[in-house]
């Protein structure tokens, strides 16, 4: 014998067609806050905890933290701000294909760059801002709808942060393998340099490119190559090529001011042989200040480019 429901109850609705999909969770705001925080002091328990125990299968989380942490923060940070209406999966797909993408194929083509030279650094720029730009639109391939200057800003920071991070995670293993075993302190310098540098670097150089980039996609999906692009494209790799050429430059303008002679070649990943104070203050005067002109031009690009997208 069935039994109806007592008159007042609400019906249960059968999920179906005709309903809508029930929306996806949002990220709370000032989520990036609470990860950057919270991963700071993970990170550090780590790396103490690593010191005192001397235990190589923590090597792994330490390198893992220290990558991801402030690309992942900024990236939560870009998406708060600016990308809600792009949805998680696109920014999510960017980060991770897109990084994962763009290191691959930088990898490829660069292994046939050995000695440090001018040509080398800006064919390595030029490299790895087209990998990841090939990696954004190969991430994007399947969402014709997603384009416009912003779009292209945030989805191209999320590449480059990517990048960034899988890039970082690398140089921290390389770092810290050593023919005498784990060199901690090596890990350690190589991981909090690049992490307190990574707003700088690639997110910001991909964001410029992605964002011009997408501003001229077409409403099938496909990009137009024009003048406009390609012009970015090489200033990009122009700034990325002056960031990784700026410790040769500051040795080769410390040699040249003080005198010691022409044995210290531009952009030689050499070092001065017992410099004196004066010397090691001039090459961090260089080198820091090198990389904050680099920065700032960058910067203010972005800065530009957001003003044009009345959405911003």
């Amino acid at each position: 014998m069935s039994h109806s429901p007592p008159p007042g109850t609400p019906k249960a609705r059968i999920p179906g067609p005709q309903q809508p999909p029930p929306p996806y969770p949002r990220i709370a705001a000032g989520l990036w806050r609470r990860c950057l925080g919270g991963g700071l002091a993970l990170w550090g328990l780590t790396a103490w905890v690593t010191y005192e125990t001397r235990l190589s299968t923590l090597l792994p989380t330490l390198i893992l933290l220290g990558s991801f942490l402030v690309p992942v923060a900024f990236v939560l940070w870009a998406y708060e701000r600016h990308g809600r209406d792009l949805g998680v999966s696109a920014i999510l797909g960017c980060f991770l294909a897109g990084g994962a993408l763009g290191v691959l194929g930088a990898s490829l083509t660069q292994s046939y760059l050995q000695r440090p030279s001018p040509g080398m650094f800006v064919e390595a720029g030029l490299v790895e801002e087209a990998a990841k730009l090939g990696a954004l639109a190969f991430a994007l391939r399947r969402q014709p709808a997603v384009r416009g200057l912003r779009a292209g800003l945030v989805l191209g920071a999320a590449v480059g942060f990517g990048f960034a991070a899988l890039e970082s995670a690398g140089y921290a293993f390389n770092a810290a393998a050593s023919t005498e075993g784990v060199d901690l302190r090596a890990l350690l310098e190589t991981e909090i340099p690049r992490g307190l540098l990574a707003p700088f670097g690639h997110g910001l150089w991909t964001a410029i490119a992605g964002g011009v980039l997408l501003s001229r996609r077409r409403l099938n999906g496909h990009v137009r190559i024009s003048a406009p692009v390609v012009g970015t494209c090489l200033a990009v790799s122009l700034l990325h090529a002056l960031w990784d050429s700026t410790h040769g430059i500051a040795l080769w303008a410390v040699a040249r001011l003080t005198g010691i002679g022409p044995e210290t070649q531009l952009f030689e990943p050499g070092y001065l042989v017992r410099p004196s104070a004066g010397q090691q203050h001039l090459f961090t005067l260089f080198s820091v200040g090198g990389l904050t002109l680099v920065a700032l031009a960058g910067i203010g690009w972005v800065r530009s480019l957001a003003r044009r997208d009345p959405s911003w």
